[in-house]
């Protein structure tokens, strides 16, 4: 197999290309079997162009595409659209194309369809497919094919398009044309055909299980009994509005269906407080919010792009979830499939959704990176997996949205901050901030710990007190400027715990090296989680010439009949048995 890419620039320049291509073909006895065309654009006429030249040079090959949220070449992005040909060596080799129409035609016809289609043709090892973002949950589509010949390895994309909260998409090929409610089904296949498939996540799981009380289909009314929105209400502080989908897409659904781990990210949230998702998710089912590692996407794909080589392909297929686009924000988009890069020629999209077959039964996956691996005949030899540089990836709190940030400086943040704030504001801020951190002072975090107990019969809260480890001989080791670096540093922490999704944190300096959290809604052992993923974290932050430095931490729960006095003495006793015990820990009373 091999693969020939065009960048579409314009309609005379791609004819002169494809003519050129053609020529090509002809002196180099090369059997084009495939055009696949990628668009970030959702232009139909523009589609129907490309198609019609694609027709004109090569009347009797397959021409299929989709839609999407950025386009993939040889593992860096690629031009707006797209054009891939694959010739195929072996003459056994062959594809066949089905498009079938959604509103024409049922979910379980279609899968009826295929099914019938593959005990038909025994060539068959490897169905392709293109989505367009479906109207309705695709449960159904994927337990229509669990009678699939369990030989026949499944992988495919949802269609997209650059605005990644849009519905528009579109998927088309040249004998049906463009449609916004269709599948595109090809099956690859033949002697000589060899295909396996992978898919990567590196998302962990984050706090907390929640158990499905309630749920009618693809839509999630309830978690632990109390409506689905609120859990991401709760602990993330995301609103039920038009962007809920956009603030949701970093924190998808973790949890295990047919012995496979499944992240599913919600669609839209509902009055009543459901979500609907992709796909339907079980009463019963074990969920917890996940958040992106990037040291274990790292970690994930090395192991992974090491199968694939051993695997020796012609040809890679990926499709990248589009949030995983956007999750890399310091790197470039591609950068976590560069791996892939010197293994073999490779193309693919972001997408919506990602669909794999694994231990017989087919999933869409969200968040995730799907990438299948094809070859003809035996295998040849191939360059190993090239290795991610990992050296520069930013080290990251546990709990915070902000999850590639936690080694880089706050200072430009707090710059960007004050520039953004009129002199009001200063002079406002200035009242109840701690000039040095940048944290809540004293007095107000004081008076949040007071209206919090007045709110106690409606809503719990917890209280984190925490003391830098040995700061004193900070400063007399190495002077009071980096003793203030140590004091921002934590304080830059804490900050993120408050920007990172969970703004109804309040964190404020106590008075030197001391630093008081109140955590609503949250009780005793959340909190101490919570504290123990802090003290992690700033055990792991590296200051210019100075050693690691360790913090202590005291946690309690408010309790009925408590006043601020016995509040913060109790919490004030814990974190003294934190330093007596040993330090660098968290103590719970």
């Amino acid at each position: 197999m091999k693969q020939f890419s065009f960048e579409y620039r314009g309609l005379d320049s791609f004819s002169r290309e494809l003519c050129d291509f053609k020529a090509r073909c002809s002196r180099g006895h090369i059997t084009v079997k495939m055009f696949q065309v990628y668009s970030e654009i959702l232009d139909c006429e523009k589609m129907q162009k490309v198609c019609g030249v694609i027709g004109q040079m090569f009347p009797d090959v397959v021409c299929m595409g989709c839609s999407t949220s950025g386009n993939i070449i040889d593992c860096e992005l690629s031009g707006k659209i797209t054009v891939v040909c694959t010739a195929f060596e072996f003459p056994t080799t062959q594809i066949r194309l089905f498009h079938y129409d959604l509103s024409e035609y049922s979910t379980e016809q279609i899968t009826s369809s295929i099914l019938e289609e593959t005990s038909r043709h025994a060539w068959v090892k490897a169905i392709e497919m293109f989505f367009t973002i479906p109207q309705e949950s695709t449960t159904k589509f994927c337990e229509g094919l669990k009678e699939l010949r369990p030989d026949i390895q499944v992988f495919g994309g949802v269609a997209c398009s650059d605005d990644i909260t849009s519905d528009d998409s579109f998927v088309f090929s040249r004998e049906s044309g463009i449609s916004k409610h269709s599948i595109l089904i090809l099956f690859y296949g033949g002697d000589d055909f060899y295909v396996d498939a992978i898919s990567v996540t590196g998302w962990k799981p984050l706090g907390r299980k929640f158990q499905v009380t309630k749920s009618n289909g693809s839509v999630l009314k309830e978690l632990d009994g109390i409506p689905a929105y609120e859990v991401y209400r709760k602990y993330l502080n995301i609103k039920n509005d038009e962007n809920f989908f956009y603030h949701t897409l970093e924190f998808p659904l973790f949890y295990e269906h047919n012995n496979t781990t499944i992240l599913r990210t919600p669609v839209a949230s509902n009055e009543d407080g459901s979500i609907t998702m992709t796909s339907d998710i079980e009463i019963g089912s074990v969920v917890r919010i996940s958040y992106g590692d990037p040291g274990t996407i790292v970690e994930s794909i090395r192991h992974d792009s090491s199968r694939i080589a051993e695997f020796w392909p012609d040809l890679l297929h990926i499709f990248s979830c589009a949030a995983r686009r956007t999750f890399w924000t310091l790197k470039e988009p591609t950068y976590e499939i560069r791996p892939f890069q010197k293994i073999s020629s490779s193309c693919g999209f972001f997408s919506h959704g990602e669909f794999l077959r694994t231990n017989g039964n087919l999933n869409q996956h969200n968040v995730t990176l799907v990438i299948a691996a094809m070859r003809e005949g035996q295998k040849r030899q191939s360059a190993p997996a090239a290795s991610i540089e990992d050296n520069h990836l930013p080290k990251v709190p546990l709990v915070s949205r902000l999850a590639t940030f936690i080694s880089v400086t706050s200072m430009e943040l707090e710059e960007s901050n004050r520039k953004l704030e009129s002199a009001n504001e200063k002079l406002k801020t200035a009242a109840i901030i701690d000039g040095l951190t940048g944290l809540y002072n004293r007095r107000e975090i004081q008076a949040r710990i007071d209206e919090a107990l007045l709110q106690l019969m409606d809503e719990t809260f917890s209280l984190i007190m925490l003391d830098i480890d040995n700061f004193k001989q900070v400063n007399d080791t190495y002077g009071h400027q980096q003793g203030d670096n140590v004091l921002i540093g934590l304080a830059n922490i804490l900050q993120n715990e408050q920007a990172g999704g969970m703004h109804s944190v309040s964190a404020g300096r106590w008075g030197g090296e001391e630093f008081m959290m109140l955590l609503p809604g949250m009780e005793g052992n959340s909190a101490a989680y919570t504290a123990n993923l802090i003290r992690k974290c700033f055990a792991n932050t590296k200051f210019p010439d100075i050693s690691p430095q360790t913090i202590s931490l005291g946690v309690t729960q408010a309790k009925s009949g408590d006043t601020a006095d016995s509040l913060c003495s109790r919490v004030d006793m814990a974190l003294y048995q934190a330093k007596k015990s040993g330090k660098n820990k968290a103590v719970l009373i």
